[in-house]
């Protein structure tokens, strides 16, 4: 998909991913306006998906993927992380002395829904969490975006004239934070961190007013 219902991204395996991950979840929820008990609440969720994802043997190159979506129509987030590892999830109790293992019990407090599906292609698993979001709306024509979020086809602002972007890929700094490269119809490419602000509209035809 290429409409602003949807971001997705890839992780490295390191532990400042979870981080990483928290960071563009919120700005997304921000742009989308989900309320605050939900931001906190998917946050929460995500960050255990992504740490048991880290978590799981895979070959050193294989990275995590992570998916953002909303349904406008059933009021719901779903946040998916993708490994390349084995196993099944499973809903562990441990005992009072035990300091890790109740992961999946928050995520199964605080989800809708969720669960995992064997990836269509290659190796390894998603595993989906759903969350009520009756807040999530659909955004304005022209609007302030994070930039993990802007897709090939829509246009954005820059230095006072509208751009077509026409690819998005995602980057890390060399300091360790999430970039995003957006190759633009006109003049040099863009390369901003993930949750910089921009001024975006959908398709070229639109009045630049808004």
């Amino acid at each position: 998909m290429t409409t602003s219902n949807e971001v997705t991204f890839r992780l490295s395996r390191s532990r400042r991913s979870v981080q990483r991950a928290r960071a563009v979840l919120h700005s997304v929820l921000g742009d989308w306006g989900t309320a605050q008990e939900v931001v906190e609440n998917a946050e929460l969720v995500l960050s255990e998906l992504v740490t048991n994802a880290l978590r799981v043997p895979v070959p050193s190159d294989r990275q995590v993927g992570v998916r953002i979506t909303r349904s406008l129509a059933e009021g719901l987030l779903r946040l998916e992380v993708s490994d390349a590892g084995g196993g099944r999830p499973e809903v562990r109790e441990p005992g009072e002395d035990e300091t890790c293992g109740r992961g999946l019990l928050l995520v199964e407090a605080l989800a809708h829904r969720w669960g995992y599906e064997e990836r269509a292609a290659g190796i390894g698993k998603t595993v989906f969490a759903e969350l009520k979001a009756p807040d999530i709306v659909a955004g304005p024509a022209v609007r302030e975006a994070a930039a993990v979020m802007v897709r090939p086809g829509q246009c954005i602002r820059v230095r006072g004239e509208w751009r077509v972007v026409v690819s998005v890929r995602s980057e890390h700094y060399a300091g360790g934070g999430p970039a995003v490269v957006l190759t633009l119809d006109e003049g040099p490419a863009l390369r901003v961190h993930a949750a910089e602000p921009l001024t975006v509209r959908q398709g070229e035809g639109e009045d630049e007013g808004g």
